[in-house]
């Protein structure tokens, strides 16, 4: 099987931000890749830097405070971190798309869903308001809203339709890189998997390629190619969804999965990871996870710690990797 053309490659991207306090060192060093139509989830707890990365790949961080001091982000071949701001308009929502966590806020309260969406084919596809419009029509019938609705504003919505209509805009033009930041986190449980289901669909007959963020585990086995576990700003564990469900080495995403119930045994309690995560501002030396980890030894706080390569498409940040923890 040929395999796919790397779509986007994130090289020892930094990102810090610069603040009265201090420096927060909010993404540190990372590398990911993504292949044209894989998904990828970006799994770890609140201020791991998930949602900085994405924001990144966007260029849409805060300009003060953030700074990026070093890295590469390629887009298609091109590092987008050199190009001006006229030209990532063009990119993102044109071939990059994202999807934010709160659809009660994405959305103008003063438009229509259905302008909202035919601002979006203007900006980027040649076509006349007419065209632009017919096309929304049939993208809000696509995430599943009927067409007559495409006059009607965001309040007229539940949480679950206006989610179904962001995920519209951000399909709008049929972008080669979707970033979906915790998509289902306002919505209820049985919504939750009508949206993830219904992304999933499009994402195969569109052949997008997508980083899911997420703190569900559930949602990352069901729809997810390659997973990278994000701690402190750092990924400490890569490879496919089989490497890190099946055969995970970091003892911060064995203390995940512990955290989540399992139905086939009866149990008492969950299992929570002792602690929390370091300031951003002062990261201890070597090991960012070395204060909550069961298995630490006063060398995982010397230094920096090498990430292991464990497989072809397995790796791991954390000197116990080459054993069972």
């Amino acid at each position: 099987m040929e395999d796919k053309k790397v779509l986007l490659d994130i090289r020892n991207l930094t990102v810090q931000y610069k603040t009265r306090k201090g420096t927060v060192e909010a993404v540190n060093n990372i590398d990911l890749c993504v292949n044209k139509g894989e998904t990828i989830g970006l799994v770890g707890e609140t201020g791991a830097g998930k949602t900085t990365t994405a924001l990144a790949i966007m260029g849409l961080l805060p300009v003060p405070p953030a700074v990026i001091p070093n890295g590469e982000i390629f887009f298609d071949g091109e590092d987008l971190l050199l190009k001006p701001e006229k030209e990532m308009r063009k990119i993102r929502g044109g071939k990059i798309s994202m999807i934010y966590q709160d659809p009660m806020t994405a959305l103008n309260p003063i438009m229509t869903v259905g302008d909202q969406i035919v601002e979006m084919i203007v900006l980027h596809d040649r076509c006349s308001a007419a065209e632009a419009q017919t096309k929304a029509c049939e993208i809000l019938e696509m995430v599943g809203i009927p067409a007559v609705r495409f006059s009607e504003y965001p309040h007229q919505f539940s949480g679950g339709m206006k989610q179904r209509v962001v995920i519209a805009i951000a399909l709008a033009c049929n972008p080669s890189l979707l970033i979906a930041d915790e998509p289902t986190t306002a919505l209820d449980v049985t919504v939750q998997a009508q949206v993830m289901e219904m992304m999933n669909k499009l994402k195969r007959e569109l052949d997008t390629a997508m980083i899911l963020i997420t703190h569900d585990l559930g949602i990352v086995a069901e729809i997810c190619d390659k997973v990278a576990i994000m701690y402190a700003g750092e990924i400490i564990e890569y490879g496919t969804a089989e490497d890190i469900f099946d055969n995970h080495r970091h003892p911060y995403t064995e203390g995940l999965f512990g955290s989540i119930p399992n139905l086939e045994e009866d149990q008492d309690r969950l299992s929570p990871i002792p602690g929390l995560m370091p300031d951003p501002t002062t990261l201890p030396e070597g090991c960012n996870f070395a204060e909550r980890c069961p298995y630490a030894k006063p060398e995982c706080s010397r230094g920096a710690v090498m990430t292991s390569r464990l497989s072809k498409t397995h790796v791991c940040r954390c000197i116990m990797a080459e054993k069972e923890v």
